[in-house]
């Protein structure tokens, strides 16, 4: 039985990945604009990432998360789109078994760091608004590079967990991902093995990855607007809710497109909604952040101008 088990989770080798277009014509324009879009998105991140680490003006816990958070956006947005790009040059639709569970580690463990940042954002934005005079206290470095470090660790033992569960199941055929990328749901629909307790296992997860960090987030928010609202100044109000609205934007993306992704599990038929909700996910987020986040805050806006002042008089 071992070795007929061992035969079918490899009769498999590799899975054909449908993508998101099948014509000529349409690849080439998807090419383009994937490739502009992921050209904007590393620039983007990148930039902040740097106005972060050369502007003093930026080393605070806010800006710090900031930064973590532009690298995972930079690593979101490469673990599906390079792959989808050399497919679409070379007509090669098709990933070896074990570069999709690559794919698949390492889009969730992104992923769940996302949510954790988020959390420790949210965290952040509490302390400074409802508890100023602990705030040097409660946020210190030490206590900044813990919940970085905790958050990868929860995030990787996540991901490493999915992945060797996914190893347990038979995939016999057939072998075509309506999709573009390697990602849970579409590969349990292509298991000849029953997938209940992978599901379960997805189901919670997601209870701690998702469900518990937006809690957590909802209610740091909750104290913080009941704490603006006490400002009596309208311009300290402002400035206050200015500071995180570029925060409660990114949450409301990453988690409306999360939940209608992970919301449709079990469902038999793969649709263009999923490919949808798949590149507004791994391409569009990734490249509204920066947008989000400098746009609505001076602070970015000036380092960036300083940055490439500096950047200019070096030339």
């Amino acid at each position: 039985m071992e070795s007929e088990a061992g035969t079918n989770r490899t009769a498999v080798a590799e899975f054909i990945l449908l993508g998101l277009v099948q014509t000529e014509e349409m690849q080439s324009v998807v090419f383009v604009l994937l490739l502009f879009a992921y050209l904007v998105t590393t620039g983007g991140n990148l930039s902040i990432l740097a106005a972060v680490l050369v502007e003093p003006k930026l080393h605070t816990p806010m800006y710090f998360f900031l930064g973590n958070l532009s690298v995972l956006d930079v690593g979101c947005i490469t673990v599906t789109v390079p792959a989808m790009l050399g497919h679409l040059l070379s007509h090669k639709c098709t990933i070896s078994y074990d570069a999709c569970l690559s794919q698949l580690f390492f889009f969730h463990l992104l992923a769940g760091m996302d949510c954790f940042l988020l959390t420790a954002m949210a965290y952040d934005r509490f302390l400074a608004i409802c508890r100023p005079l602990t705030y040097s206290t409660h946020m210190s470095q030490t206590v900044q590079r813990m919940l970085v470090a905790a958050s990868w660790a929860c995030a990787f033992t996540n991901a490493l967990t999915h992945t060797i569960a996914l190893t347990t199941l038979n995939f016999c055929g057939p072998s075509v991902i309506n999709h573009f990328y390697c990602d849970l749901p579409q590969l349990f629909q292509l298991s000849c093995s029953g997938t209940q307790l992978n599901e379960l296992l997805l189901f919670v997860a997601a209870a701690f990855m998702a469900v518990v960090p937006l809690v957590l987030i909802s209610v740091s928010y909750a104290h913080v607007v009941a704490a603006v609202l006490q400002i009596r100044s309208a311009e300290g109000r402002k400035k206050a809710f200015s500071t995180c609205g570029s925060h409660l934007t990114v949450v409301g993306i990453f988690y409306g497109t999360g939940v209608f992704s992970y919301m449709r599990l079990g469902s038999v038929e793969s649709s263009d909604k999923d490919k949808g909700v798949g590149v507004f996910m791994t391409v569009i987020n990734p490249m509204l952040n920066p947008l989000i986040y400098s746009l609505r805050n001076t602070d970015v806006q000036g380092a960036l101008c300083q940055l490439l002042v500096g950047k200019r008089s070096l030339t």
